[in-house]
């Protein structure tokens, strides 16, 4: 007995696994900004255009390495991304390794902490793509108010209906049934199901155990 019930778990935690494994999956990305130069002036041309070529999704980090005290990152609105004032940042980062994860759609803005650097195009915008499941828009109701497609037609001239016959004026009524149909058995049905339940158990421990 105790043989089969380790077969039974071993089958048990094998279906588990499957089921695990069928789960679909979504991994996050982290893009390095600069690749092995980093986050420096001598990149900066190319900042944008790398970022073109990227879809950032929400979820996704972008990587800015780059020596610390003596650069740094800003999180920046887009006037002070123009302007290269980073004087009121909406985040500061100078660890030298800044990792920042991207949890809205939209363009974000970051120019280097070093106004010089700023100038020289050290900065970047990267737009993160929206979330797919925000785009569900529901059907609009037709405009109420709107002319009918369809009229109804015209109503047909009335017609004097023809006098009843003298044996329809006042017809026999049908005897009332005394014995009105028996309500269903309800508990026939429950039992073909509890039938039913006891033989699929049945059925599958013979499974399990053979």
């Amino acid at each position: 007995m105790a043989k089969y019930q380790g077969r039974a778990f071993q089958l048990l935690g094998l279906a588990i696994c499957l089921s695990l494994s069928l789960i679909p999956k979504s991994f996050a990305t982290n893009f390095t900004i600069g690749s092995a130069a980093g986050w420096s002036v001598s990149n900066a041309q190319s900042y944008n255009q790398w970022a073109e070529t990227n879809r950032f999704q929400i979820g996704d980090s972008i990587v800015f390495n780059y020596p610390s005290g003596q650069d740094s990152v800003l999180l920046v609105s887009q006037d002070d991304y123009n302007n290269c004032n980073t004087d009121h940042p909406i985040q500061k980062m100078d660890d030298g390794h800044t990792v920042f994860t991207f949890t809205k759609s939209g363009s974000h803005y970051f120019i280097s902490g070093n106004k010089d650097n700023c100038l020289k195009n050290e900065k970047v915008v990267v737009t993160v793509m929206a979330d797919r499941s925000t785009n569900k828009t529901s059907a609009s109701p037709p405009p109420s108010g709107s002319a009918d497609t369809n009229p109804s037609p015209a109503p047909e001239a009335q017609q004097s209906p023809s006098p009843p016959a003298p044996s329809e004026i006042n017809p026999t009524p049908a005897p009332a049934s005394d014995h009105t149909p028996p309500p269903p058995n309800s508990a026939s049905s429950l039992a073909h199901i509890t039938f039913l339940g006891y033989f699929g158990a049945f059925a599958a421990s013979s499974l399990i155990l053979a």
